[in-house]
This record gives C-alpha cells, sequence and structure tokens, in this order.
C-alpha cells in the first residue's frame, strides 16, 4: 500500500509500478490519513511501514509547482492541488509577524524579520505570484553568499507552511504507529532538521519501557510505550552515496520496531 498527497506521484508510480498488478494498492492521500485509508481497505494491522518525507526531485524539476527556485512557475507549492492554501497567499497575506515566524522557525532563516519586513513593504505595490520573483526580490535583500540560494530556506519554510509538514508527521507518527502489528519495522527518512527532532523524540519517548521523576519514590511503567530501538543513531548517507546522488547528503534514517 502506498500513499502521496501528490496526484502526479501516484499516477507516476501508478506506471512504474504496474508490472506487480494487485499486489500494490495506491492511494492519494497524505500519511496523517493512513488510518482512514486502512479502514476503507478493510485493514486492521501493518507489518511495516516506511515514511520518506520532504519535497521529491519531480516535484522540484516541474517548475510548474512553485516548488523551484531555478524554475520560473506559479508561487504554488501544494504538494496536493486540493488544498486552498498557496504560498503567494502567504507571502502577500499574512503579517509581518507571521512571515518572521515561518522563516525562523520552518525555514531557521538567521535574516528572517529582514525578508519578512522587506516582502511586506514590496507586496503593497507588487505582490508576489511567481517562483522567480520572490527569488530575486530575497536576493536583492539579503545578498548571495557562497553557493546556496539565499532564498532556499526561506522557499522551503513556504513549503512546509502551505503543507503543514510538521503537523502531518506528527499525525503520520501516531496514525501509523497505532497500527504497527508487534515485530513490524517503522521506517523515516527525514531531510529537515525540525522533521528529524519530531522523529527522534516519538522513538524516544516510547522505546522506554519506564519513566522516572525526582519527586517520585520510583520508577513508572511507560504508558506510551510500544517501540525498541533499531537505530540507536540515524542511518546517514555515504560518501559514494553522495557523489551519486547529491540530494541524499542531509538524509537520516530512523528506525524502530513495534514491541
Amino acid at each position: 500500500l502506498g500513499l502521496d498527497q501528490d496526484p502526479d506521484a501516484i499516477s507516476h508510480a501508478t506506471g512504474r509500478l504496474a508490472q506487480f498488478g494487485g499486489r500494490v494498492t495506491l492511494r492519494q492521500a497524505n500519511f496523517r490519513d493512513a488510518g482512514q485509508v486502512l479502514d476503507s481497505l478493510g485493514i486492521l494491522g501493518i507489518g511495516g511501514a516506511l515514511l520518506d518525507l520532504g519535497i521529491s526531485s519531480r516535484q522540484l524539476e516541474n517548475g510548474d509547482r512553485g516548488f523551484s527556485l531555478m524554475r520560473n512557475g506559479p508561487l504554488d507549492m501544494r504538494m496536493d492541488p486540493r488544498r486552498d492554501l498557496t504560498a503567494a497567499d502567504i507571502v502577500n497575506s499574512y503579517s509581518e509577524e507571521e512571515l518572521t515566524r515561518i522563516f525562523r522557525d520552518l525555514g531557521e532563516e538567521p535574516a528572517s524579520r529582514r525578508i519578512a519586513s522587506q516582502l511586506v513593504k514590496q507586496r503593497k505595490t507588487s505582490p508576489f505570484h511567481e517562483t522567480i520573483q520572490l527569488a530575486k526580490a530575497i536576493e536583492k535583500i539579503v545578498g548571495r553568499h557562497g553557493r546556496r540560494h539565499p532564498a532556499t530556506q526561506i522557499f522551503q519554510a513556504l513549503r512546509m507552511e502551505v503543507n503543514d509538514e510538521l503537523q502531518a508527521l506528527q499525525d503520520g507518527l501516531l496514525a501509523l504507529a497505532s497500527r504497527l502489528e508487534p515485530g513490524a519495522r517503522f521506517a523515516v527518512i527525514a531531510f529537515h532538521s525540525l522533521e528529524d527532532r519530531i522523529v527522534k523524540n516519538f522513538f524516544r519517548d516510547r522505546s522506554r519501557e519506564f519513566l522516572d521523576r525526582p519527586e517520585w519514590p520510583e520508577p513508572r511503567p511507560n504508558p506510551d510505550f510500544q517501540f525498541a530501538l533499531v537505530t540507536s543513531k540515524p542511518v546517514e548517507p555515504s560518501p559514494e552515496e553522495q557523489r551519486e546522488n547529491a540530494r541524499s547528503r542531509s538524509a537520516k534514517l530512523r528506525v524502530a520496531e513495534r514491541i
């Protein structure tokens, strides 16, 4: 069973996996809704789960989707076109304080306040509708230093806000963990420090059999205990893999097994 909220990904996977016939079932859905999809298929428990987070190469390379700051297109960034909120909506309607918050918290952008302030001023006369337009405006605000485009972290923040990625991840972890059968493994590949932190804490908090606090006379059973860690530290791509696939360089794989 494969889930993806992007209809293009479902279409592509349908062609790629056609040779497997009925052994593969694909549904357009966010993994946060995995429980509903499993219910609709009459599936109670699953023998394993893999989450591959973030944006795909196909999405980046299609300028019309609005994810790329190198290919011009509408300022969209919706992984699921059925969603209402677009990146243009955020840039053109969020307050300076709201923009500062998402640029800082989701993009970890040091110049978040300065960028937000300037974008709010510029949008009064020239609203932002295209990716290159926004990328150039950000580059003009903060300048260019090194190989990385100065708008990279802002685009990341906008994409994560548009698609509610961090909350979707937390919802998805809970939804899938509740369906894992004993011995099933749960693997998550994250490409962003905020995502990886959520996964790390989720597995850690549920792999402790007992909880202890200074005010307690003795440790108590952990009501959320359900996993044994398979990877105590994240598995990262080897230098060889990074040379072959540059986009893998920030990947971190964590795995836990259902008790």
